[in-house]
């Protein structure tokens, strides 16, 4: 069985493959051909939760979970918010092959979701990104939308000036194109043709009259009935795409705050994301359409992410694996 450290997921899951692979896993799961369950969240107390995400994928021949906790303070204390595991099981005996670290798979596998949507959403044009937020998924999602499009210029909005900054020092370096903190949220959108809300706020960062025509959003930081991070009117005059119709109705907080304010109902989610991959259903329908991209999250993007990270063993020499294997 293969225990498979953060260290060796970053070195080796390639933002690339992990975008072209969580495609086709949620084209998958949008025609029924994964299995699933609507995933289990607890709340632990002080803004901790606990999740449980059980799936499989016959056409991969694996299934397995993600365990993982998220404790948002942990960002203060420099680790990681997201702790905790990916199991797969092979699908002849149903044996457990691969642990795997699932706070590195979901930083990665996160922006690789959010890069596949707005590589199918985004104007063809776009080249300014707006990150709201300056943790793991702001880096990981910079990183991922240089996959799909020819950025220009990325900008960072975060309560923290001093973050921001840092952040924007780091990717500067990394991306090699400009990068700079914003003076204020309104200031980092305006007029940005992507923008990522990778926040833990209980409340909207992100309001309706600061973004422009043409704009797409992937809303990911709220992965939970609660908290939202774009505002009302947002939702209502966005076209909504979801990762899963099913968890959005039943999880997405922005959805459910507009919902619950009467601004919109189920018929507003307008489809699916693997639809909109698989060519069934259409994305952006003109240049000047708002199109927001809500995701939560799915286990098949966990499990596609593990599996690649299998294949990268495999190939791997024994001392390699011994050393992975003894850092975990």
């Amino acid at each position: 069985m293969y225990l498979i450290d953060s260290k060796f997921v970053y070195e080796n899951l390639a933002y690339k493959d992990c975008i072209e692979a969580v495609r086709e896993a949620m084209i998958a799961f949008s025609a029924g051909r994964t299995r699933q369950h609507l995933r289990s969240i607890l709340d632990i107390g002080e803004g901790a939760l606990f999740g449980v995400m059980p799936g499989a994928m016959g056409e991969v021949g694996i299934f397995g979970a993600k365990l993982v906790s998220v404790f948002p303070g942990n960002f203060e204390l420099g680790k990681s918010s997201h702790q905790g595991v990916v199991v797969l099981f092979e699908a002849e005996g149903g044996a457990p092959v691969c642990v795997v670290d699932a706070g590195a798979v979901t930083a990665i596998r996160t922006a690789a979701a959010s890069a596949a949507a707005t590589d199918a959403l985004a104007r063809p044009d776009a080249s300014t990104l707006a990150l709201m937020g300056y943790g793991e998924q702001a880096y990981t999602h910079a990183r991922a939308m240089c996959e799909v499009r020819e950025l220009q210029e990325v900008r960072i909005w975060g309560r923290s000036a001093e973050r921001a900054a840092a952040l924007a020092g780091r990717l500067e370096t990394d991306l090699d194109v400009k990068v700079y903190a914003a003076s204020s949220a309104e200031a980092a959108v305006a007029g940005a043709d992507i923008i990522c809300t990778v926040t833990s706020a209980r409340d909207p960062v992100l309001k309706r009259r600061w973004v422009a025509p043409g704009t797409h959003v992937n809303a990911v930081g709220s992965s939970f009935a609660g908290p939202a991070e774009i505002d009302n009117d947002l939702v209502k005059d966005a076209r909504f795409i979801a990762d899963s119709r099913q968890g959005v109705i039943s999880q997405g907080g922005e959805f459910l705050r507009a919902k619950a304010a009467g601004l919109v109902d189920d018929a507003h989610i307008a489809a699916e994301i693997g639809k909109v991959f698989s060519g069934e259903a259409q994305g952006r329908r003109s240049a000047d359409e708002i199109t927001v991209y809500k995701s939560l999250g799915h286990i098949v993007q966990d499990l596609i992410a593990a599996a690649l990270l299998m294949k990268v063993m495999d190939k791997a020499g024994t001392d390699e694996k011994r050393a992975v294997a003894g850092a975990v």
